[in-house]
């Protein structure tokens, strides 16, 4: 019989590893991947945690469209790593998008994946991703969780520049207090990093990966509240500066120089606040770096609880206000029309009215200019009734058919177009690897200097479904707005690129491109492209969707191939 239970765990994702995607087997629906990536992480990083072997076991061979306990449909694998595999699914009975984690049941670490998951189940706090459905059948171990679609990565929101203080202390507020009452049950998370805090459309920030994601990876550590009290210094050091706080790089941001130790975060960027800079100090106060002027250090979640709610509050911005216009009346309105102006110091005189006609003349007058009135309109009435009657018969006559579509060119102003903000992004996956999805907010950064990226791909310039159907990015525009038009921007010309917009359902769309409605096509050899949606649709989300790409040299990232990159999109309705 299955062993089922309900917990909280994260999307297994690469956790500051780029070892995202699978490099599954030729066998599998998802295609061959080019380079396995590998883990970019070191386990300084993350503290004192350590990694337990593996046991050398392979994990299970998978593939789209697998069913497991005949209701979760795998789509993606979004990891596989030491034995292990993590997975997109779609939850048939419910119908919503799932996350499953799956190793074998012979795997070293099957036995603390199952009590990880069933422990942290027993927490039921809403801060963390809950687990689904925790089972052993047919040889395979695997966790169920919640998939977030409008959840977006730390990672992702400081790849465009540091938190706010007020974003920074909420986000390190919320870390702090659901740490504390993990540890209070005895739960540990041990890889607490960027990638692991999410923060929701509503403002909420969200913990993935309590307990279980550990324990996929063999993670343990002799003092777990002390590795998890300085993670979340990191974070907030990291909100604060855009910066990790050791000397390697790590979760798409630069480490600290080498040689001149942890300094305070105010010392690494102008205007850093000072009572958050001193905090990210007193939680990374580890292995005394601690400065002098700092007061004692947090080595516990509660600790830092408390040292959070020793400082002065930090109030949300005042929302930006701009006083309009004072009302400027014209000469007209103000009743000087004509006049000479007065001289200084001279009161004007108010001119009295002439009295209305009241005399016998004036009454005659005013009942022939009424009359005249009344003729006027009605000879006009009868003319304009007649030109209408006969354009009519002239064009039953002539059969013809006019449109008032957006396509119409009979000299009417049609409402000029204007540009809708862009609220978030998320790179779209339909088949094998993801191409940069930590440099989707690169294209709307308003920096034509920075880019997302596709990587180089031996065939083209069309792409090949069978391997790779296509490469875009879901763009979420806050709320449903009429689309007309995008423009994009590119970094590589040549023979071609050939881009499509689609309406998508959400930032992360379970159906693949063909189930969306598509809105327009272009193809370019240059270095943009300008997309016309023929009839205009109101959606929130919009797929930038690339199928072809042209023969780019080598650079920095890549060797030369068919490839592109995206430098700005912007939309307009």
């Amino acid at each position: 019989m299955a062993e089922r239970s309900t917990a909280a765990v994260d999307v297994a994702d690469s956790s500051g590893e780029q070892s995202l995607t699978a490099q599954a087997d030729q066998s599998t629906a998802d295609g061959v991947a080019q380079n396995r990536e590998r883990d970019t992480e070191s386990d300084e990083a993350q503290g004192s945690a350590r990694t337990e072997g593996s046991g050398k076991v392979s994990s299970p061979e998978l593939h789209s469209g697998h069913k497991l306990a005949r209701r979760y449909r795998l789509e993606e694998c979004v990891t596989r790593l030491d034995g292990f595999s993590s997975w997109r699914a779609v939850d048939e009975k419910l119908r919503r998008a799932v996350g499953v984690h799956i190793l074998p049941a012979d795997h070293a670490r099957a036995r603390s994946v199952l009590a990880a998951a069933r422990s942290s189940a027993l927490l039921g706090d809403p801060r963390f991703v809950q687990v689904l459905d925790a089972v052993e059948e047919n040889d395979l171990v695997y966790v169920v969780h919640e998939w977030l679609p409008d959840a977006t990565e730390l990672t992702t929101l400081l790849a465009t520049g540091p938190l706010e203080p007020y974003d920074a202390y909420q986000m390190v507020s919320q870390v702090a207090a659901a740490m504390a009452a993990a540890h209070r049950e005895g739960l540990a998370h041990l890889r607490l990093n960027p990638n692991a805090v999410l923060r929701t459309s509503t403002g909420q920030w969200r913990i993935r990966g309590l307990a279980v994601n550990a324990a996929l990876r063999g993670v343990s550590s002799d003092t777990p509240q002390r590795t998890d009290t300085e993670a979340v210094g990191a974070l907030l050091y990291a909100a604060l500066t855009q910066r990790w706080p050791y000397e390697n790089d790590a979760y798409g941001l630069s480490g600290l120089p080498k040689d001149l130790g942890l300094i305070p975060p105010d010392q690494v960027r102008a205007g850093v606040h000072r009572g958050l800079s001193e905090l990210a100090m007193r939680a990374l106060a580890n292995d005394g770096a601690t400065a002098s002027r700092h007061e004692s250090p947090c080595t516990t979640p509660e600790e830092l609880v408390k040292a959070i709610g020793e400082m002065p509050r930090i109030r949300p911005p005042e929302p930006a206000f701009t006083a309009p216009p004072e009302y400027q009346r014209t000469t007209y309105q103000q009743g000087t029309y004509g006049r000479p102006a007065a001289h200084p110091g001279v009161t004007q005189p108010v001119p009295t009215p002439p009295p209305p006609l009241q005399s016998r003349t004036g009454k005659a007058l005013k009942w022939a200019v009424s009359a005249l009135l009344i003729a006027a309109l009605g000879l006009g009435s009868w003319q304009l009734a007649d030109a209408l009657m006969e354009r009519d018969g002239k064009a039953g006559d002539q059969n013809q058919t006019q449109t008032t579509d957006g396509d119409d060119k009979d000299g009417r102003q049609t409402r000029p177009s204007k540009p809708l903000a862009i609220q978030g992004a998320q790179e779209y996956v339909a088949k094998g690897d993801a191409q940069a999805p930590e440099d989707v907010g690169k294209t709307y950064d308003a920096d034509s200097s920075t880019y997302w990226r596709t990587k180089s791909f031996y065939d083209g310039p069309e792409m090949k479904p069978s391997f790779k159907p296509g490469v875009g990015i879901v763009y979420d525009l806050g709320s449903a707005k009429q689309v007309s038009s995008a423009s994009i921007g590119l970094r590589f010309a040549g023979d071609h690129t050939t881009v499509t917009l689609y309406a998508a359902d959400s930032l992360s769309p379970t159906g693949p491109v063909d189930s969306m409605r598509k809105l327009g096509s272009a193809t370019t050899n240059g270095d943009s492209a300008s997309v016309q949606v023929g009839k205009p649709v109101k959606t929130q989300y919009v797929l930038v969707w690339f199928t072809a790409l042209p023969y780019a040299p080598g650079d920095q990232y890549s060797g030369s191939g068919y490839k592109q990159a995206v430098t700005d999109v912007e939309f307009k309705g």
